[in-house]
């Protein structure tokens, strides 16, 4: 199943679900599931990251509410009829890792060494972008490219986790699109700066539409990626070309950082990278997890 965060026409927050059915107001779903339980403690459930942090996010979840409502109900009421205005499945993280040189053919295409150990840098909360809207690219800043990546979100706490153990950790999936400023970050490279702004602006991680729950997702490391600008495909691999796979990067990361419910982790981008230039449509397709779409303008 497929879950989303969207706003109403009167801009109230919802989650919402895509089933085979259409797609239905999944917040107004868990109020009749509620009341059902009696369990009025429950929190309402507006927002996906708040599924995720009260550890509810999950394929079973939405799947046992849906089917206990629709003995009582039907849900036909519950279908989203107007045109869905998507919201970032995950609207406050409290950090966006993102893991650099991951795919061999990407590391070449820049004549960059292959790391010996995950090699992973920040992106900002605010860069996050929703599904159809716009990224903006501010003027003066040069080349700016595109780079589709798969984006794991986590679950829950956690430090100093295990290979093993490092799937229990993760909540979902989810495709993003590490825009860079590219002519700034080989600057900032070049003089031994960090770059953070390159990697750091308003709008530079559109991420969306869909937040799949792990446990819908039967293997993320077979996963077909596709990225095109104006319909023409610039972008194409497969997850299993990851050099350090999902465990490797959450046992690594997790030595250095505790992970918190919501966290995102951009695991990296194929070759193919390429400039992006106002007008330009942004199309990322990520196997079993949908289609990101946004367009470029100059901000």
């Amino acid at each position: 199943m497929k879950a989303f965060s969207y706003f109403t026409k009167d801009n109230e927050p919802r989650i919402g679900i895509e089933t085979p059915e259409g797609l239905f107001n999944f917040t107004y779903i868990w109020q009749f599931f509620k009341d059902i339980k009696n369990f009025p403690q429950a929190p309402d459930l507006n927002f996906l990251q708040i599924m995720v942090e009260m550890g509810y996010f999950s394929n079973q979840t939405f799947m046992e509410v849906t089917e206990l409502v629709r003995e009582y109900r039907s849900l036909d009421d519950l279908r989203i009829r107007e045109d869905v205005r998507y919201t970032v499945p995950i609207s406050r993280p409290q950090k966006i890792l993102c893991i650099g040189r991951n795919y061999r053919a990407h590391a070449a295409e820049w004549n960059s060494d292959v790391p010996e150990k995950p090699l992973f840098f920040s992106k900002l909360p605010s860069t996050l972008l929703p599904h159809q809207g716009l990224i903006r690219i501010p003027a003066g800043i040069g080349r700016v490219d595109h780079e589709i990546e798969l984006a794991v979100v986590i679950g829950k706490q956690g430090a100093k986790i295990s290979e093993e153990d490092a799937m229990e950790y993760v909540a979902g999936y989810s495709i993003a699109i590490d825009v860079t400023a590219r002519d700034m970050q080989r600057e900032d490279i070049k003089k031994g700066h960090p770059w953070t702004l390159a990697k750091g602006m308003d709008t530079f991680c559109p991420m969306g539409p869909y937040l799949i729950p792990a446990d819908a997702l039967a293997e993320p490391h077979n996963l077909d990626l596709e990225l095109k600008v104006n319909g023409v495909t610039k972008q194409k691999a497969n997850t299993r070309d990851m050099i350090f796979k999902i465990p490797t990067l959450i046992s690594y990361i997790s030595r250095f950082i505790t992970f918190q419910p919501g966290d995102i982790i951009l695991t990296g981008t194929p070759e193919g990278t390429l400039p992006i230039e106002p007008g330009d449509v942004l199309e990322a397709t990520i196997k079993d997890l949908g289609t990101l779409n946004n367009s470029v303008i100059r901000g």
